[in-house]
């Protein structure tokens, strides 16, 4: 059995208020694991049935009924989660990565959706789940958003999760009572090629005088793709079947997630111009 998750709401800036409960934000998959008819089966949030891939789930000693939320990760050797390293597993059977889901909700409980609040699903999921080095309960607190996020910051995490306390579980619901603070980094970078069939700018990294590849930005807003189509004509070097090559004179801000191993930007997104 699959249910569309209930989704966060993005903000800018955490606040303090002891009406919502402050998590981390695990950077991993979103995993629906669902115990009915008394066999286990797992499903990512866009209702692809996972449930061969990860067999160390298949064991788990709770309630016939049962539905879960939660985030499947891959942790690195400082104990933070590896995007990477969990794609790496996701992505081949013969992966050697141990992963861990980390369980922040309870949507079934024998048979019946869950209509408590969601201090009151976290008393039950603790009465009900067994931790172990595989399955562990997300960590949360009342309030203290804006400190816990300068910890976040500080330790270079994905960011925060806050929650409304009295929150009910909205089913296929993006929700305000659920809100996520990213924890960007910003970088200026240089244009450097377009992507012919969807849209994607090439980016490049100065690094010690010399441009590096810094990946594709594929976000940004109609009237910053305005602007760039109104001067890459005059800055085009060469092409392939795929890219149309420019001179790296367009710089702009972008704001990203994290480098990756290979040293690209994830997930770039526009902020500005640098003119």
């Amino acid at each position: 059995m699959f249910v569309s998750p209930m989704l966060l709401h993005k903000i800018d800036h955490p606040f303090d208020d002891d009406k919502y409960i402050t998590e981390l934000k695990l950077d991993g998959i979103r995993l629906i694991l669902s115990k009915f008819n008394n066999t286990i089966k797992l499903y990512t949030r866009y209702n692809n049935e996972v449930t061969s891939m990860f067999p160390e789930l298949l064991n788990l000693d709770i309630p016939d009924g049962t539905m879960l939320d939660g985030e499947i990760i891959v942790t690195d050797i400082y104990g933070r989660p590896d995007f990477e390293a969990m794609m790496e597993r996701f992505q081949s059977r013969r992966s050697e990565h141990k992963i861990q889901y980390c369980v922040f909700d309870m949507i079934y409980f024998k048979g019946e959706k869950l209509t408590l609040s969601l201090i009151e699903r976290k008393e039950l999921l603790d009465s009900v789940l067994k931790q172990t080095e595989t399955v562990v309960k997300v960590q949360w607190m009342y309030g203290h958003a804006e400190a816990y996020y300068d910890v976040v910051k500080q330790k270079e995490l994905e960011g925060i999760v806050l929650k409304k306390a009295s929150s009910k579980y909205q089913i296929n619901k993006r929700s305000k009572d659920w809100l996520k603070v990213i924890n960007y980094q910003y970088k200026d970078v240089f244009v450097t090629g377009l992507r012919k069939d969807k849209f994607g700018l090439l980016l490049a990294v100065e690094e010690n005088g010399h441009l590096k590849p810094g990946g594709i930005m594929e976000f940004m807003v109609p009237e910053a793709k305005k602007v760039f189509y109104k001067q890459y004509q005059d800055l085009i070097k060469e092409e392939n079947k795929k890219f149309i090559f420019l001179e790296p004179k367009i710089k702009c801000r972008v704001k990203f997630r994290n480098f990756t191993k290979a040293g690209l930007l994830r997930l770039p997104s526009f902020v500005e111009y640098k003119f």
